[in-house]
């Protein structure tokens, strides 16, 4: 029993020896990302408090640049900083950017675990395990929790039962704007930082499909069709379509395939 425990320990000292010497010693923070104008008030108060709320709309940097404040103030060397993301998509890709700015490659210091796919090691920072009192991990940032899926939902319960018995443990959540107020009262009126979000020109184009100028009115998967081809004529770049629904996807797909634009790859995204 005492060879055991012993072995335990000894393996325990090692892991935080390799992740220690891992930690990367210099970090840079993008200056164009607002975030970034934000750096010093987030390490403060992500090391002055165990639970932070962070507002920001999208491309304000908090999804690639907090694993990093995080790293600076020392977190993920006696855990793993959790990472959550509501889709697969966003966690391969935030797992490949952090690696990229920390100079690395997925599956080492940085990785990401999804159902039915997962690159990690043995080291990894957003890997997910279970264990009940996430012994694994120093830190868990919950990303984009206005989503308020039933995952989020479930997880913010279980921390706000769980934090009390881990006063080690950091829990950094980010948010839309419109919902900070209440998860900071969930989590007995934790602080939270505001940081503004990109702004990017806008010009709004309105093609109605029954255009009297037209010989017959336009269904959908033809104004999509038309939209895309007055874009492509705008220059380089690329073109996002939502559609409402899975047929739709695949009729305005097919439709764009046939019309078999130059230098144009058609990706159907679904959910």
């Amino acid at each position: 029993m005492l060879h055991e425990l012993t072995a335990a320990v000894e393996a325990a000292e090692a892991r935080f020896a390799r992740r220690k010497a891992a930690s990367p010693t210099r970090l840079a923070y993008p200056a164009e990302l607002p975030i970034t104008d934000k750096h010093r008030e987030l390490l403060e108060t992500i090391r002055d408090h165990q639970v932070v709320i962070v507002a920001g709309e999208t491309g304000s940097g908090k999804s690639t640049q907090i694993p990093k404040i995080c790293l600076e103030l020392g977190r993920g060397v006696e855990g793993y900083i959790g990472h959550t993301q509501p889709r697969r998509i966003a966690a391969r890709s935030i797992a490949d950017r952090i690696a990229e700015e920390l100079g690395t490659v997925v599956g080492g210091t940085v990785g990401y675990a999804v159902r039915f796919s997962d690159k990690v090691g043995e080291d990894t920072l957003a890997e997910v395990h279970r264990d009940r009192r996430l012994r694994r991990y120093d830190t868990i940032i919950i990303d984009e929790a206005h989503e308020r899926s039933l995952n989020i939902d479930f997880l913010l319960g279980f921390l706000k039962s769980l934090l009390p018995k881990r006063p080690d443990l950091k829990l950094i959540i980010t948010s839309a704007t419109i919902d900070t107020t209440r998860f900071s009262a969930h989590f007995d009126d934790a602080p939270v930082v505001e940081v503004s979000g990109r702004n990017y020109p806008v010009e709004v184009r309105y093609r109605p499909l029954d255009d009297p100028a037209l010989a017959e009115p336009r269904d959908q998967t033809q104004g999509i069709c038309d939209a895309v081809e007055e874009l492509l004529g705008e220059g380089p770049g690329d073109i996002l379509v939502f559609c409402s629904g899975e047929r739709e996807i695949r009729d305005a797909a097919g439709a764009l395939g046939e019309l078999r634009l130059p230098h144009t790859e058609i990706l159907p995204l679904y959910a």
